[in-house]
């Protein structure tokens, strides 16, 4: 008999059981220095893609360890792609000091380059939350990704002059309660790009994403699934 306590493993999280995961400590050259890097990826498995993560502010406590950086990691490992997630400059064991996002620009396009001669036959995006999120979207207009995904960018402060945008699948997820990043300002820098991504705002949310990690690992499951089916029809 079941105790009270234990529920079976839906779908999702029997595979979550089921797959085992590798996770690579990484220094790597960056422009100012050295840069601290995660690898991870399914074991024993021929990897799909690549995707290279973007954490929040350092000024303000974020690393490649905050939660939604990893949940970023955790939907693309799950789809049998590679993830990096690493510090900017300035951030845990990585080298050189906060640049006011230009630095950090270079130290994300550095990353992703690595990642592309790395395994240059494959699929590489590039993702992001918050802060990461803004360097992420400029990184794209340099770099050529296969897709980008952008959670709580802070785009307003870190992207708002760009002169072109990203030209691949590009979702943006958006908390509607959001109290660091005004939502209606989103909405209307999204609404100046044409043709813009894909918007999704999630309802009764915050913008750390409380409670709501799960709901948003399988939007960017799904949002990547699709524009790699679309991208092979």
């Amino acid at each position: 008999m079941l105790s009270s306590g234990w529920r079976s493993p839906s779908i999702h999280g029997l595979q979550d059981l089921l797959m085992r995961q590798s996770a690579d400590n990484l220094e790597l050259d960056g422009p100012a220095g050295k840069l601290e890097g995660l690898l991870e990826s399914q074991q024993g498995s021929t990897p799909l893609g690549n995707a290279v993560i973007c954490h929040p502010h350092p000024a303000h406590g974020g690393t490649m360890h905050n939660k939604v950086a990893h949940t970023l990691a955790r939907a693309f490992v799950r789809l049998n792609f590679t993830a990096l997630r690493f510090n900017f400059r300035g951030t845990g064991k990585s080298e050189g000091e906060y640049d006011e996002g230009a630095g950090e620009l270079l130290d994300a396009i550095a990353v992703f380059q690595w990642m592309r001669e790395r395994s240059p036959g494959l699929p590489l995006w590039l993702a992001g939350f918050s802060f990461g999120a803004a360097i992420a979207i400029r990184a794209a207009i340099e770099t050529d990704p296969d897709g980008l995904i952008s959670v709580a960018p802070a785009a307003f402060r870190f992207a708002a002059d760009i002169e072109s945008q990203p030209d691949c699948p590009w979702l943006i997820v958006h908390a509607d309660q959001d109290e660091l990043i005004d939502i209606d300002e989103s909405v209307e820098w999204v609404n100046q790009l044409d043709p813009g991504p894909e918007l999704i705002v999630f309802p009764d949310t915050t913008h750390f994403f409380h409670g709501k990690l799960v709901k948003l690992r399988q939007a960017v499951e799904e949002f990547v699934t699709a524009s790699s089916y679309r991208t092979h029809v």
